[in-house]
């Protein structure tokens, strides 16, 4: 089949990716937006735009009457989901496919194998995939959750079967906190997932997060490395890059054996990842799979210079992917830190607001992914993402040194972001050495999150910003502080205003 239109079923920085890459590959691409996305910088980039509907995402980007009647106005052939929403939901893709258009993704059969986590955990086993040891059905009560976790031995993760992100999900150290943990998750999962089913699996203490990246055509399935994601926050990934700091030649042939065995056993076509724990002693158990393009893609595409959108579009189209028949092997090193709009050194709370006036970094091997920008507002209605920051260097030492060389250029005002907390990741030992794990930000991290910047350290380029957007606004903040005052003050509380941390 050949793609001609494109219609993505997405908002922010990962519709405009792929518009971008639509656009790279000669194809015209249609976006979607709820009505406070009208101006969105993902709207004015596509060939064409559709409303979908009001802001809540029920009425617009999870609609999916209104995501194929603008696919039918539209005139598009094909329909990518991105990340998020829909994208990892059988029915939608079921729902594309029935409405004669192309589903940039997988099978509905293979999404839908891989999405109940107790099923995958079966055909996982089924096909010599190593699992965490727990149980392959979910619990009916907290009773018997409490005879499942005796039986594996405690502690325990109580996780939704449903789900994924971290919702619904509980660690248990005794019986008692299997009992309130699963009414907790029970509940949480429900709520995000309409299904409490709850499964339980032996607690691995201190792993690290490693996925595979994998990309599967009609002829054959190859893996494109490993990614560390082990900096998280509430199971939520802050901080990803690739070559992991703990994984060799041999045990990325090892894992990567493994990813591409669990996609070949649900048929799985296009570009995927499959997520493992990786014990203190290079023991490796599958987690889940993820039947979608990741929010940290960009440093695999840097990495093995491979545009995944790009063979996204190839594979959905019918044809091969472009990559060579030989292993590709990883060259020089990548990060990604995610701005979000949070306050790191409050717990992580989302915010909203307005971005007065943003700057992104350039320079070799900086590369920066983000759906806003100045005038840009963040609402309560979407997830917190501002932006995906990407370097890479010809060692990890250099990109280290290059991402702390970019967050310093960064320039977000009108919003606190977790910039500064990214900032201090870079300088930390724990990190530099690579010796971290999935509870960095619990034990090596706690100091970064505990003391809050001084403002003395706010940019003098973040408080010329902050003055250069007053001033177009007619704000009365005074280019020259007023006598009697400390000659900083108006400066820096003008940039701490801006919500700068």
């Amino acid at each position: 089949m050949t793609l001609r239109r494109v219609l993505v079923a997405n908002r922010g920085e990962i519709a405009l990716r792929i518009i971008r890459g639509c656009h790279e590959e000669g194809l015209e691409a249609v976006a979607v937006h709820s009505d406070v996305d009208h101006a969105s910088p993902h709207v004015r980039a596509a060939d064409a735009a559709v409303l979908l509907g009001g802001a809540d995402a029920s009425e617009s980007y999870l609609n999916i009457d209104r995501i194929l009647h603008a696919a039918d106005a539209s005139g598009a052939d094909a329909v990518h989901p991105g990340y998020g929403f829909l994208a990892e939901r059988a029915e939608f893709a079921e729902a594309v496919t029935g409405a004669g258009l192309t589903f940039v993704g997988p099978p509905p059969a293979a999404i839908r194998a891989m999405g109940e986590k107790t099923a995958a955990r079966r055909a996982m086993s089924a096909a010599g995939v190593p699992i965490v040891p727990g149980t392959s059905q979910a619990a009916v009560d907290a009773e018997q959750a409490v005879a499942q976790a005796e039986a594996i031995g405690l502690p325990v993760l109580l996780k939704a079967a449903a789900g994924g992100g971290g919702k619904g999900m509980r660690v248990a150290r005794t019986v008692d906190e299997v009992r309130k943990g699963f009414a907790q998750a029970q509940s949480e999962a429900t709520k995000a997932f309409g299904d409490g089913a709850i499964y339980l699996e032996r607690f691995i203490e201190r792993p690290r997060h490693v996925e595979i990246q994998v990309l599967a055509d009609a002829a054959r399935t190859i893996h494109l490395g490993e990614r560390e994601c082990s900096v998280q926050r509430r199971h939520q990934k802050l901080i990803e890059e690739t070559p992991s700091p703990a994984v060799d030649g041999e045990l990325r042939a090892a894992m990567g054996a493994a990813a591409v065995r669990a996609a070949e056993s649900v048929g799985y076509l296009g570009a995927g990842t499959v997520e493992f724990l990786l014990t203190p002693d290079g023991e490796f158990y599958f987690l889940e799979m993820n039947t979608r393009l990741q929010v940290e893609h960009p440093i695999t595409e840097m990495v093995y210079g491979v545009d995944l959108v790009r063979e996204q579009l190839r594979i959905a189209g019918g044809q091969p992917m472009s990559c060579p028949e030989r292993p590709l092997a990883p060259r020089g090193h990548a990060i990604e830190c995610r701005i979000t709009a949070e306050d790191p050194f409050g717990g992580f709370l989302p915010v909203t607001g307005h971005i007065a006036y943003l700057q992104a970094p350039t320079g070799p091997g900086v590369r920066w992914d983000a759906g806003v920008e100045s005038g840009s507002e963040v609402t309560r209605y979407y997830d917190s993402l501002v932006g995906k920051l990407v370097v890479w260097g010809d060692s990890r030492e250099r990109a280290v040194r290059r991402m702390r060389r970019a967050l310093d250029e960064l320039v977000v005002v009108g919003i606190p972001t977790s910039q500064a907390f990214h900032r201090r990741v870079m300088d930390d030992a724990t990190f530099a050495s690579g010796a971290y794990d999935i509870e960095y930000c619990e034990h090596a991290g706690r100091e970064v999150l505990e003391t809050e910047p001084a403002a003395d350290l706010v940019d003098a380029a973040v408080i010329a910003a902050v003055l250069a957007e007053d001033e177009r606004r007619g704000a009365a903040v005074p280019l020259t502080p007023p006598a009697g005052t400390d000659g900083g003050s108006q400066w820096l509380a003008a940039a701490r205003r801006g919500g700068l941390r």
